[in-house]
């Protein structure tokens, strides 16, 4: 395993402390890793192949979602302190892809909903440089298999709701 750049100064600055002679005071410098802020799901991958074996089991967990309310289907984000996320923009979203793509991306569904509803973690958020009066907000997660995974929810800064548009995996 090849050490990046970050983990080479931390080695280098253990081993010069260790060096030191007499009673110098302890410099503690923060080395910083290249790390993104991933939050490890504790659900995994939807199984299958096709998308109807996909869809089926996606759609189970969406109608569980969707009978607890009776308007627009949401999910409370603790990182968002307990404000609604709209996941129906998705499903739109989802059936503009090719079926292959589609299925790539719903096998994540799961993780997904667990992620917005338990993650505290900070996402990458920026202004959508489409429209103006929109921010993006990107979460990564990983499941628990170790694949990786991005969540993608728009916020409009006006009225300030929050919808799931995309979810996929980082290859």
């Amino acid at each position: 395993m090849q050490k990046n750049k970050y983990e080479k100064i931390g080695d280098c600055l253990k081993l010069a402390r260790s060096q030191t002679i007499g009673n110098l005071p302890d410099l503690s410098i923060k080395v910083y890793q290249n790390k993104m802020n991933l939050y490890k799901t504790k659900k995994g991958k939807i199984a299958g192949t096709s998308f109807s074996e996909v869809c089926k089991d996606a759609r189970r967990i969406y109608n569980l979602v969707r009978a607890r309310t009776k308007r627009t289907p949401y999910v409370r984000s603790k990182y968002f302190r307990g404000e609604k996320i709209f996941i129906t923009l998705f499903w739109s979203h989802l059936f503009e892809k090719s079926d292959r793509d589609r299925v790539r991306r719903l096998r994540y569904f799961e993780c997904a909903l667990d992620l917005i509803r338990n993650s505290a973690v900070d996402p990458e958020s920026r202004e959508n440089f489409k429209q103006r009066n929109e921010i993006l907000h990107r979460f990564n997660g990983i499941t628990d298999k170790q694949e990786k995974f991005v969540v993608q929810i728009k916020e409009n800064k006006r009225s300030k709701r929050k919808d799931l548009i995309s979810i996929y995996p980082l290859d």
